[in-house]
């Protein structure tokens, strides 16, 4: 039993303020596990009637909410049991200025993820555009989010960005989207066959909804061209590219055979002899 006491009391001295004994260690331990048991407890709980994908959430936000108790558990404990914290801060601060300074992005990603879950302005399966990069969120977790494009390659974005760029969510509102094609035809041109042919280009695709119908915009007088812009709806505007390459296709076999004629940029050049 002597022999157990003496192990017990066995201190490992750091500092001459900061000291502690193995049985002050297996306290820390024992209030930790009952924490973490707890902790487990109470997640079971909350999460009980949680739909499945808000549960997902609420675990992740969960997790790093729990490494927080734990310190503030283990500082109390020692606390409590008369180690001296306050040197223990004193003897790390420029440690922990360092660390802080490595991980303040990591604490930024950390906090965006937390507004993105709580917020819900992005959800799994949405279409998202940021600096110019289109992808299909597949996950979000709370440092980043998951994204894959068109041609499948995968987009790994720190959630910071979030709070420092303007993010563009294409299906915030559905998953249909106005899509639209431009283009030019030469001056005198019969602009209500132009219309007729640009609207049968865009009914006839099978991509293309019919409500809303396609409508055709006269945009301008170009300098060249007469503009038009034909608007159609999609319900999968992340393969976009395929249907408008295809209406394209469509609108040249069609200008094609009723002579309609697509011009290109032309320059009078007047010469002056003097």
């Amino acid at each position: 039993m002597e022999k157990i006491k003496e192990i017990l009391n066995y201190t490992f001295t750091f500092s001459e303020h900061v000291s502690i004994n193995i049985k002050e260690l297996l306290i820390v331990v024992l209030v930790l596990f009952v924490a973490s048991f707890l902790l487990t407890i109470l997640r079971r709980l909350i999460t009980r009637k949680i739909p499945l994908q808000d549960k997902a959430k609420f675990v992740s936000i969960f997790s790093y909410t729990k490494w927080f108790l734990y310190v503030v558990i283990l500082l109390t404990t020692l606390h409590n049991m008369g180690v001296n914290v306050n040197a223990i801060f004193a003897a790390s601060a420029a440690l922990l200025v360092g660390i802080g300074l490595a991980l303040q992005t990591l604490f930024q990603d950390i906090i965006s993820g937390v507004f993105i879950l709580v917020d819900q302005s992005v959800h799994v399966g949405d279409i998202i555009e940021l600096e110019g990069k289109v992808g299909r969120v597949e996950e979000i977790k709370l440092r980043t989010t998951r994204a894959v494009t068109i041609d499948n390659k995968v987009l790994v974005i720190p959630n910071h960005l979030y709070l420092t760029n303007s993010l563009y969510n294409w299906t915030a509102n559905g998953i249909e989207t106005r899509e639209n094609v431009t283009v030019g035809v030469a001056y005198g041109s019969d602009v209500q066959l132009v219309k007729k042919l640009l609207l049968q280009a865009a009914s006839n695709h099978p991509a293309v909804l019919q409500e809303p119908e396609p409508t055709v915009l006269f945009t301008n007088f170009g300098d060249s061209s007469l503009d038009f812009k034909l608007v159609f709806t999609l319900n999968n505007s992340f393969e976009a590219s395929m249907p408008k390459s295809d209406i394209r296709f469509e609108i040249d076999r069609l200008f094609r055979e009723n002579n309609i004629t697509i011009p290109f940029p032309q320059r009078d050049v007047h010469l002056y002899q003097q």
